[in-house]
């Protein structure tokens, strides 16, 4: 009942600062903090039960809904989507915290919406119904769109609809698979039905098959977002507040992965490893691709975002390469960027506010004025550019040593990624916090509020970086079952290769 609890807790939540904001707008953020720690507890609750389990799935909750469609309520919970439970009210905490004195219009309303956008991510992660999961997959669309389009910056308008558009587009065509998979069931069993279980092993013509893959495909590859469909998301970011950027990074890009790894390579494992050296080739491409063009921007926030693609491209060059090194390098580098890169967009959205700029071109010499800013952004951007010690290297590390297994060739062009982090971190903190100044700003330092969330940032990379056993613990169990559908062609011995 957890899983429901959560739901309802953080929808509740958000209704409620709505209706306080009228009131008091400080007291609405504070509804939005108490129901983000209540969920943290929550969660405490049922891992202390479960934590490093051997059974794949922790609890299934199963409701009768539309029985007459073969519908059900359905929330499922193992190591992986447990992970990134915890991931969602983490990055939903530092999200609010991040914005409390950023949004002064319509507070209320932006804090309805964050929630409505932790409840759709929440659902994603536990939802065992195809029907289920589509609605909450949908449901995370509407909010982020206005939280770009009202909250955001000068082209908001603009950039929220590329984001809709893009974002619904993607989903169409798992729409199609999702219903194609319902009948062909049906029509082979007699019983119609949206269930994740006994969608499993659908007897699918080869041919057909990959069509509807590429239906699953398509849609998580634009929330990942691989290139070349990622062009919403640099605009998304750069227009989005600070809490619509930590969540746009640290969640909305994740369920692309999540997608890829519960449904993707499950239903559809022979047609997944058809496109499997395809995918892994777009991976590198994109890891590349990223880390160059963060390099050629001047605007800071837009950097970051380019720095997502990089690092995403990691994640699906460790699904697609299918052993349990890459998929254990894949789950740590999703927990570590939703640290490192939602940290980054704190900080230069903290910048923002302070100078009402991102050019970087305009800052320079900032380190002597606000020396705590410029000591967090050293640490995130160490923790970007993959340095030992630091969540980022450990998920990268394991993907590159898989890879190598699969294809030493690719895995050979993945390590310049490795090169060209370091360039654009390292320009990062060049051109904003040394050289000469460009400008006298009038500018104060990180408030205890502020340091308080980039600590808990730092902390968390830090503890993946060297203690990342307990996550490979609770994930393990659920990277085998995706390994037993693997769509790599070399075999991987797993009682080898596992981080024991």
């Amino acid at each position: 009942m957890i899983l429901v609890f959560l739901l309802i807790i953080t929808f509740t939540g958000g209704i409620i600062a709505w209706a306080v904001s009228l009131v008091n707008k400080t007291g609405c953020r504070w509804i939005s903090i108490i129901t983000l720690i209540i969920d943290l507890v929550l969660l405490a609750l049922f891992t202390s039960g479960n934590f490093a389990g051997t059974n794949q799935w922790l609890t299934i909750i199963k409701w009768s809904w539309i029985p007459q469609l073969g519908i059900s309520f359905e929330l499922g919970t193992d190591g992986l989507s447990l992970l990134l439970l915890w991931l969602t009210v983490f990055i939903g905490i530092i999200s609010v915290a991040a914005s409390w004195n950023e949004i002064e219009n319509r507070v209320g309303f932006f804090h309805f919406n964050l929630m409505l956008i932790i409840v759709g991510i929440m659902g994603v992660f536990t939802a065992l119904d195809l029907f289920l999961f589509y609605f909450f997959w949908e449901l995370m669309l509407v909010p982020m769109y206005f939280l770009i389009s009202i909250w955001g910056h000068e082209n908001r308008v603009y950039a929220g609809l590329k984001f809709f558009i893009f974002t619904q587009a993607g989903s169409l065509p798992m729409l199609f698979s999702i219903l194609s998979l319902y009948f062909i069931h049906g029509r082979n069993t007699g019983q119609y039905t949206f269930d994740y279980f006994q969608l499993l092993g659908t007897n699918i013509s080869s041919a057909f098959a990959i069509w509807l893959m590429l239906g699953f495909f398509i849609a998580f590859a634009v929330k990942l977002p691989v290139v070349p469909i990622h062009t919403w998301l640099p605009d998304a970011h750069t227009e989005a507040p600070t809490a619509g950027s930590v969540v746009l990074a640290g969640l909305l890009l994740k369920t692309g992965a999540y997608g890829l790894m519960r449904f993707t390579i499950p239903l559809f494992t022979e047609a997944s490893k058809a496109i499997s050296a395809i995918a892994m080739i777009l991976g590198v491409i994109g890891i590349l691709y990223g880390a160059i063009l963060a390099f050629a921007q001047k605007d800071a926030k837009r950097l970051v975002a380019y720095t997502s693609i990089s690092h995403l491209g990691f994640v699906l060059l460790g699904i697609f390469a299918g052993n349990i090194l890459t998929l254990q390098g894949a789950v740590i580098i999703i927990l570590a960027h939703g640290f490192s890169t939602g940290g980054l967009f704190v900080l230069v959205g903290a910048l923002q506010e302070r100078i009402n700029t991102r050019d970087m071109d305009q800052m320079g010499g900032l380190w002597a004025t606000v020396p705590r800013m410029g000591g967090v952004g050293m640490f995130l951007a160490m923790a970007s550019l993959g340095l030992p010690g630091l969540g980022n290297f450990i998920g990268e590390f394991l993907v590159l040593i898989g890879t190598w297994q699969v294809s030493p060739v690719l895995a050979i062009i993945a390590t310049l990624g490795f090169i060209f982090s370091t360039v654009y971190s390292l320009w990062l903190i060049q051109k904003v916090f040394h050289g000469p100044k460009q400008k006298d700003w009038a500018i104060t330092d990180l408030s205890l509020r502020e340091m308080a969330v980039m600590c808990l940032i730092m902390a968390g990379l830090i503890w993946l970086g060297l203690y990342p056993q307990p996550v490979l613990n609770t994930v393990k169990p659920s990277l085998e079952v995706i390994q037993h559908s693997t769509i790599s062609s070399i075999e991987i011995n797993t009682k080898t290769n596992v981080i024991n």
